[in-house]
């Protein structure tokens, strides 16, 4: 099963499958218009906003940002993997799943006994900390952090006693499970030969992964031995840079909440949802990547950093932010809330209850307001050129978002508390992060604010077909075009030409999870005035006033060229076309 899935396939799986009628299976749909609504499935709405289009083969939520394909829907909806939805829509479909000839096929199930090994150590744990003579001193340490039996159960905590092969005696019936226990990361090997256990003396916590099958543990030590928590080790299964401790326990709360909680350890996952804050989960020794936030941001539009107020936690909070940035569109939020000195979720919770909490979670702090302060503190703010620097600081930072609105409003948090104009700000962020709102990028630009680059490729995803409309020919100042954008559309508009048939919903599969995807979703979302004939011909316009700005930049480079070093005859010859094609262009 293992290899990667033909892009063919996915393209004439798309084709075969209906989008209204996977998605009405699960949410209920009704017709508006050609279209179909629905209340949203990933936020609370009363007034529907959910859209689904069978022309187009895509869903849009106007209200959250939601968007995408089939395959994209049962992602979200579903929580599944990519491989997974495929899978599931092919079911449907009846079709059978090809997978990449250059992988090698038929490669054996290698996670299968690690699956069982880390099962037995399950059970085993969970027997120890009801029946090992060494049990109270787990126990008590559990009472001491304020859990009850009932929670203890319900996370499954287990105790792994004091000694080198106690779950090895236990567990190491034949080789084949010793050499299990040592690859699922129980066992380790002793310099000198054979295995002794891994985690000794220690409260364990059984990691799920999203689909809730158990991956690994983390164990807390039970006196002053070090490292005070010790998690599996890398994994054919555990990998902590995307599994996140909790995660398929919450799954119900998060979608009921529409918010996750990040905080830094089991205990406080734990002892949170004894008290009723079920939407928790920890990452597992490692700082937050752009893996666990996507992951996330499937489940819920909003999440919250819990940090301790100490230097540790200021410096995890800032490198989460970092990456947090390049996932950052349209729908979703972040926000970071910082602890008294001395305090971390598992204490403030018992000492100040579920509401009081809750409380401090509705002052978080906005991602730009954190921002902004986490920058405040690296400069000295009695400086005149204090607001300078910030903005040198920021500048790197701000490029890694790809939310334009994002983007304008971290900018001008920035400028009202540097008590700034905008224009003297954006003189320091020179590029296109710099405009703010209300500010055209360039003369270029329609009396609506949208370039013609951008109306180019809004009108081709609306209507694919539009890429037939002029030939390879008549689009080879696409080179020539100095703007962002270009190369986008020339991908575009081949891959359109490919596959003459493809829909929305299709040609944004071909742009998952690239930069450009949730730019052409919200195009493709957003409707146009006019009909299909009048789009049309704004279409060729717009292709035409393309073509005129790519000749006048390649006429002003190679006339400054001849201006200081000349031009050579076939240069000369160029100029002299492109200055009679300036005044003979029509639309194509």
């Amino acid at each position: 099963m293992a290899g990667k899935i033909p892009e063919q396939f996915i393209d004439e799986l798309l084709a075969r499958v209906d989008i209204v009628d996977v998605i009405d299976t699960r949410v209920p749909l009704r017709k508006a218009g050609k279209d179909y609504k629905a209340c949203c499935p990933f936020h609370e709405e009363k007034t529907p906003s959910f859209t689904v289009s069978q022309s187009k083969q895509f869903y849009h939520c106007f209200g959250c940002g939601q968007h995408g394909s089939a395959i994209g829907f049962l992602m979200e909806y579903e929580h599944m993997s990519f491989p997974e939805a495929v899978e599931e829509l092919a079911k449907r479909a009846g079709m059978e799943v090809p997978r990449d000839a250059r992988v090698i096929k038929d490669q054996p199930d290698t996670t299968a006994p690690l699956l069982e090994a880390l099962a037995q150590a399950d059970r085993f744990y969970r027997r120890m900390l009801r029946e090992h003579p060494q049990a109270h001193e787990a126990v008590a340490y559990l009472k001491r952090r304020g859990l009850s039996g009932e929670i203890a159960a319900d996370f499954g905590l287990g105790f792994a006693p004091d000694g080198w092969d106690n779950l090895l005696k236990a567990a190491a019936a034949s080789d084949a499970m010793r050499d299990a226990l040592l690859a699922a990361g129980l066992a380790v090997k002793k310099d000198g030969g054979g295995l002794y256990d891994r985690f000794r003396h220690r409260v364990m916590f059984p990691i799920h992964d999203h689909r809730g099958r158990l991956i690994g543990f983390g164990g807390r030590v039970l006196d002053s031995g070090e490292p005070k928590y010790l998690n599996s080790p890398e994994t054919p299964l555990f990998h902590k840079g995307r599994e996140l401790y909790g995660l398929y326990r919450a799954r119900d709360a998060l979608k009921r909440v529409g918010r996750a909680l990040v905080v830094e350890g089991y205990m406080d996952v734990v002892s949170l949802a004894q008290y009723g804050i079920d939407y928790a989960v920890a990452t597992l020794g490692t700082a937050t990547t752009r893996d666990h936030l996507e992951r996330l941001f499937r489940y819920v539009p909003e999440v919250v950093f819990c940090f301790d107020g100490d230097r540790a936690g200021r410096a995890a909070a800032w490198r989460a932010l970092e990456n947090a940035l390049p996932v950052l569109h349209e729908g979703r939020q972040v926000s970071f809330l910082f602890l008294p000195d001395g305090e971390d979720p598992d204490t403030l919770v018992r000492k100040e209850g579920k509401e009081a909490f809750e409380t401090r979670l509705q002052q978080a702090l906005s991602l730009p307001d954190y921002f902004f302060q986490a920058l405040a503190d690296q400069v000295d703010m009695a400086r005149s050129d204090a607001p300078a620097r910030i903005a040198e600081l920021a500048k790197p930072l701000l490029s890694n978002l790809r939310s334009e609105a994002l983007r304008h409003l971290m900018l001008e948090r920035i400028t009202e508390k540097n008590r700034l104009a905008g224009a003297s700000l954006g003189q320091v962020m020179t590029g296109s992060s710099s405009r703010l709102p209300g500010k055209r990028a360039n003369s270029g630009e329609s009396n609506t604010g949208v370039s013609p680059l951008r109306r180019a490729i809004q009108l081709l995803l609306l209507y694919p077909e539009f890429a037939q409309v002029t030939d390879t020919e008549n689009l080879d100042f696409l080179a020539r075009l100095a703007r962002p954008g270009t190369e986008l559309l020339e991908k575009l508009t081949t891959l359109i030409r490919n596959h003459p048939t493809m829909t929305l919903g299709a040609i944004l599969e071909h742009f998952r999870g690239s930069e450009h995807e949730p730019h052409l979703a919200k195009l493709g979302s957003t409707p146009v005035p006019g009909d299909r004939a009048e789009h049309e011909i704004l279409f060729r316009d717009t292709l035409h006033k393309l073509r005129q700005e790519a000749t006048t930049q390649e006429i002003e480079r190679l006339m400054n060229k001849d201006r200081f070093v000349g031009l050579n005859d076939q240069e000369k010859s160029e100029l002299k076309r492109l200055l009679a094609d300036k005044t003979q262009v029509r639309p194509v």
